[in-house]
């Protein structure tokens, strides 16, 4: 099969965990040249290390995507260190799941989200739009949620800063057409990523669950101690329930290998038993 990864220029915000450190090291394993961006430098340094002990070829840049300012200078290195950006993956975000009865202890955690999925992505756009544009081509991938497709109790900020980042993407899809490829993510719950930590009230996730909520956590429970049928964690059996981080990487690395001439513009990824209503 053809390579479409080797020797892209690939910038990933979020890459010191999760699905950003997958992504980036699986695309570096394909051949591309990762600059990789956090806030925490610590788990960044870990990232970098890694792919470049495996032979990749990285960059670690400690970045804020709140800081417009932080996010060119992300930018700007990218283009200093490979001499051009093919391809950012806006990854970095957090999920304040609360209801608007948890307001006062959600405030801050709300602002924040704000902040980093929505004006983060924004500025992870702004930051290398130009360079793409100046270039000739370029692709910008943006990770929203299913949750940014409906309304549901318990979400209401962080669903809105998912919806935004659909509305910020498929704007950019028409105003650059030709030009820049763009993709929007929308992955299902991965209960394996950090994610969950920066829920405020549990209770929140029943919104996406409806009846099912009951059912999910007493699987994720039986998964997370080795108790339930095989089949539920098994990614290879019509049931698997939830995905893992790595399949959702995979995923993102497939929008990423495709000619420049094709664009996978939308893609949700889901297990295929998950009991997400969304």
């Amino acid at each position: 099969m053809p390579n479409h990864v080797k020797g892209k220029v690939i910038v990933i915000t979020g890459a010191g965990g999760g699905f950003g450190r997958l992504v980036a090291q699986k695309c570096a394993a394909l051949g591309a040249r990762i600059v990789a961006a956090d806030i925490d430098e610590k788990a960044l340094a870990e990232s970098v290390g890694a792919i470049v002990e495996a032979g990749g070829a990285a960059e670690g840049a400690r970045t804020d995507v709140t800081s417009r300012a932080e996010m060119k200078a992300l930018a700007e290195r990218a283009v200093a260190a490979f001499g051009a950006i093919d391809v950012i993956v806006n990854n970095a975000g957090t999920m304040p799941l609360a209801f608007y009865a948890d307001h006062a202890r959600a405030a801050e955690a709300w602002d924040r989200c704000i902040d980093i999925n929505l004006k983060g992505v924004l500025h992870g756009i702004c930051a290398v739009h130009d360079q793409m544009i100046a270039q000739g081509r370029g692709h910008i991938v943006n990770v929203s949620s299913i949750y940014g497709n409906h309304p549901v109790p318990g979400a209401a900020v962080y669903a809105a800063t998912k919806a935004a980042v659909n509305f910020l993407s498929e704007s950019l899809r028409q105003e650059s057409r030709g030009q820049i490829k763009v993709t929007t993510i929308r992955p299902t719950g991965v209960p394996a990523t950090g994610l969950a930590q920066g829920i405020i009230n549990p209770a929140a996730i029943a919104g996406i669950l409806a009846e099912d909520e009951s059912q999910f956590m007493e699987t994720v429970a039986q998964v997370t101690e080795g108790g339930a049928a095989p089949e539920l964690s098994d990614p290879e059996r019509i049931e698997y329930f939830a995905l893992s981080p790595e399949q959702l990487a995979d995923q993102i690395v497939y929008a990423i290998d495709q000619p420049w001439g094709v664009s996978i513009s939308d893609l949700t990824v889901r297990a295929s038993g998950d009991g997400y209503r969304i």
